[in-house]
């Protein structure tokens, strides 16, 4: 559609759906990635539809399918296929990259359709010859390969930036560089000790700027080719989004991102400049003006030669003279971290009464690879420490009340908090969402069961035949292990069709806790993803969890 307005025009009749897309610099074509039809279709349409499992999650129906790159011309016509193979375009938090000259796309490449294998490399395709190369090597160690993500040329076309996932870590990286022409990629980011998840390019091809959790907050940093980090004044403000944080580098090292405080919701922001102060620019949240929100403070404590940090959000009508029931609420990863920003889950909770204690535990991306990579091989024992130490600095506060206690999570949150109540005793109530207790299920069955291998195992299989002890380890560190000593009144939230965590998971421990007697509540949404999203259910969510405290702490 012209951008003066008017009608839009059908520009491609895809089979399956673009999946992304990106113009061509010039403005003369487009190339964008769809799904291959599938082999055998009329066969299928028949009934003939038996696959064979592979790296599957446990509610396929059918074998994965490739994706590959088109390219079409901006004026329509007939588009070309431009790659092809059993291997297949990631298209997931990963744009196309045209090089400035338009001969060349680098994008990220799943050696095989099937996730669970997670090969991740950058490729290069050069447009007028159909060639493809990879930038770098491969780089197996340890029997493990080391994802490159999220490829990037320079705006000069000479290099390509891309992300490098740290040793032994699931997800987690280093911003590398590489020449365009390939070669070794160098690490950019190595010695600011954080995990990216997202960069962008400066318009002079000589920086990146980047983003991670940082302490207690999302931190931005331009970082040159060559010369010192430099890291930008943001004030009270976190950068928003996780695992794709939401800015944009313009003209002269300009700067918009949106962010949120403790107290106000998500707007747009502007810098002029590296050195400038943020502006903002929208006001879409103004009518929370008129609402009281719960104020934050952050915490420290000691921990097996660790200084794991929180994030206490008090009730907005906190009164130091009276007793408040704590509520844990656990983020999910393990590699994220709690911030002070404006989080709707958290000053529900507040506003409900509640003082909120979100708990950065060893596993915690926010202060540096080796507090980060502590969880390896020990995904709940240490962390658990962590937070019951935190626990018990915040029972010397007279304002808490520490007759009651409830601890809630999603996701690792979840499974933080079922490990919690069957390994420790006086919680008043547990809310647990999507919550793995199983390891070895997880790894069987789940779209990401594959990166349990990194996290429990040094990427050893639980069934190892040299290590017998690697099993023993994961069952160990299971929650469903400790599932018969739980006494805690628990809820259990999930989606029917959460391929990330299957609802088999808490099937599971839901019925254990039913045998035993222990008070519980099982809600199940009828809908795909990891958490629920849409505005009904979300809010639903919200009140599930809500009456479940009130009914315990109040």
């Amino acid at each position: 559609m012209s951008i003066s307005g008017g009608e839009a025009r059908k520009l491609t009749n895809s089979p399956t759906g673009v999946q992304q897309f990106s113009w061509k610099p010039d403005g003369t074509a487009i190339a964008f990635v769809q799904e291959d039809e599938l082999v055998g279709k009329k066969e299928l349409e028949k009934g003939y539809d038996a696959f064979e499992v592979k790296r599957h999650n446990m509610f396929s129906k059918g074998n994965p399918v490739s994706s590959h790159i088109w390219l079409i011309l901006s004026d329509g016509g007939e588009a070309k296929r431009l790659t092809s193979g059993s291997w297949s375009v990631s298209v997931e938090g990963s744009p196309l990259s045209w090089s400035p000259d338009g001969k060349q796309l680098a994008f990220q490449a799943n050696e095989s359709p099937h996730f669970g294998e997670l090969v991740f490399t950058v490729k290069i395709l050069d447009i007028t010859d159909g060639n493809l190369k990879r930038i770098t090597a491969a780089q197996i160690k340890n029997g493990i390969m080391h994802r490159e993500r999220k490829p990037a040329f320079s705006p000069d076309g000479k290099q390509i930036a891309y992300l490098f996932h740290q040793e032994n870590v699931a997800y987690g990286s280093d911003v590398y560089i590489a020449s365009a022409s390939g070669g070794t990629g160098d690490n950019l980011t190595g010695k600011l000790d954080r995990m990216f998840f997202r960069y962008e390019w400066s318009p002079d091809s000589k920086a990146v700027l980047i983003a991670a959790d940082d302490y207690n907050k999302v931190s931005l940093w331009l970082q040159p080719l060559q010369g010192a980090v430099k890291k930008i004044k943001l004030n009270n403000l976190c950068i928003s989004g996780r695992y794709w944080y939401h800015f944009n580098i313009g003209r002269n090292n300009s700067i918009a991102f949106v962010a949120s405080s403790p107290q106000t919701p998500e707007e747009l922001y502007y810098l002029s400049g590296a050195d400038a102060t943020p502006v903002q620019l929208t006001k879409f949240n103004e009518h929370t003006n008129e609402i009281r929100f719960g104020k934050q403070e952050t915490f420290n404590w000691k921990s097996d030669g660790f200084n794991p940090n929180g994030i206490l959000t008090y009730p907005p009508d906190f009164d130091p003279a009276k007793k408040y029931p704590l509520v844990l609420e656990i983020h999910g990863g393990p590699r994220s971290a709690s911030n002070e920003w404006f989080l709707a889950s958290v000053q529900l909770k507040a506003a409900s009464g509640y003082i909120v204690f979100q708990p950065n535990f060893r596993g915690s991306d926010n202060m540096g690879f080796k507090f980060s990579e502590a969880i390896n091989g020990d995904m709940c024992v240490g962390p658990g420490n962590d937070i019951m130490r935190g626990i018990a600095e915040l029972k010397k506060r007279s304002y808490i009340d520490t007759a009651k206690i409830a601890v809630t999570g999603w996701s690792y949150g979840g499974v933080m908090t079922t490990w919690l109540t069957g390994n420790y005793q006086g919680w008043k109530c547990a809310v647990a969402g999507a919550a793995t207790v199983n390891f070895l299920d997880e790894y069987a069955q789940s779209e990401i069961g594959s990166t349990d291998k990194f996290e429990l195992g040094g990427g050893k299989s639980p069934y190892s035949v040299t290590d017998k002890s690697t099993k023993q380890n994961w069952l160990k560190q299971s929650p469903v292990t400790y599932a018969e000593n739980v006494r805690t009144p628990t809820l259990l939230l999930s989606n029917a069709g959460d391929v990330i965590v299957p609802v088999s998971q808490p099937y599971n421990y839901f019925r254990i806790l039913q045998d035993i007697g222990t008070e519980s509540k099982f809600i199940v949404f009828p809908i795909g993803g990891h958490i629920p999203t849409d505005p009904i259910r979300n809010k639903e969510m919200h009140r599930f969890i809500l009456e479940w405290l009130d009914k315990y702490l109040r």
